[in-house]
């Protein structure tokens, strides 16, 4: 079979892998029909986080089961699933308190030795603790499909900030970052009541996207000049929650110093970059609470996975851009140098 594979900074490469087998009577084979790359796979792009060469990646997607172990009982050949970006057994304490990112048994896909999630098919571990099965029609509906795939990672990390910020009805919200998970936080927010809703970010056309996710207010200011805009549109307070969706020193500065007193930040952008700008004595001084970290996307899925099914909530504008498996070398220099938002992958 063909996949996506990273050989060093801006070296990605499609290659003839091995076909995926079982391996253990819990795994199952998933031939993938749809991918998309995540801007945490930038960071290896980049360099920035160092991966092996000839190491796979990728992981996100959807896709038909094609084969299961003799332990897996809740999944059948041909049944439609989508698989969050971390595997779990589904079973130990952390799996059933909803914190799948923490199974002792889990792993991330496109870790060495593991598949990664833009190739054409993928060896699944703990197939029934990992895998969600979606409606079989679904996976010939072209409309759907990009909503569905949304779930895997950036729509259920959107959603882990805002359930993290502590979003409710009627709230001010703040989303820094107008990337693809700061959009479906925005997106996220809303769902959960927010009354309004400020988003940070420079991109006109992101930005755009974020209005009729159900943003109120666009700040395109940076550092200070972005605090100083949010206080003047709050009163002077902040937003009682704040969703931080960049991972750099200055986003978390900026995160902390627009929240209310007694407000909370949702914290979901990988720290890179140096310091994760956190001023304790401010938070202490202020009551601001910080919580977030790794999304558990499977904990997640099931609940988003019925509004975007009823047409509630449809994070696919965020793809704004669609490949084959050839074009994904070009879908990362896009990413990259941010002439697309976030690339889809179709098989």
């Amino acid at each position: 079979m063909r996949a996506t594979v990273i050989h060093g900074p801006n070296d990605i490469r499609i290659e003839d892998v091995p076909d995926p087998r079982i391996q253990h009577p819990t795994d199952a084979v998933v031939r993938v029909i749809n991918a998309c790359i995540c801007g945490s796979d930038l960071w290896a792009y980049r360099g920035v986080a160092l991966r092996v060469p000839g190491q796979r990646i990728g992981h996100e997607f959807l896709g038909i089961v094609e084969e299961t172990g003799s332990e897996v009982t809740g999944l059948v050949r041909g049944d439609f699933v989508v698989a969050p970006f971390v595997w779990s057994d589904g079973t130990c304490d952390y799996c059933q308190a909803g914190l799948q990112t923490s199974c002792p048994h889990g792993g991330f896909w496109g870790e060495v030795g593991s598949d990664g999630g833009q190739g054409e098919a993928v060896r699944v571990p703990y197939a029934d603790g990992t895998l969600v099965r979606l409606p079989k029609d679904a996976a010939t509906d072209t409309k759907l499909l990009p909503g569905l795939l949304a779930l895997s990672d950036v729509m259920s990390t959107g959603h882990h900030a805002a359930v993290s910020a502590r979003v409710g009805a009627g709230s001010t919200v703040a989303v820094v970052g107008d990337g693809a998970v700061g959009l479906c936080g925005v997106l996220a927010a809303r769902r959960l009541g927010a009354d309004r809703i400020i988003m940070l970010g420079r991109h006109r056309t992101r930005t755009d996207i974020a209005r009729t996710f159900g943003a109120t207010d666009v700040v395109a200011e940076r550092g200070q000049a972005a605090i100083d805009t949010v206080k003047e549109l709050t009163g002077g307070q902040g937003a009682h929650a704040v969703l931080e969706a960049v991972g750099t020193e200055e986003s978390m500065r900026t995160a902390i110093s627009i929240t209310r007193d007694g407000g909370a930040v949702g914290y979901v952008g990988v720290p890179h970059g140096g310091s994760s700008g956190v001023d304790i004595s401010q938070m202490f001084d202020r009551n601001v609470a910080l919580a977030g970290g790794v999304a558990p996307a499977r904990a997640y899925i099931p609940e988003l996975l019925t509004d975007v099914l009823a047409g509630v909530i449809d994070p696919s504008p965020v793809f704004d851009r669609t490949v084959d498996l050839d074009g994904v070398p070009d879908g990362y220099r896009a990413m990259d140098d941010r002439s697309a938002l976030k690339v889809r992958i179709t098989f």
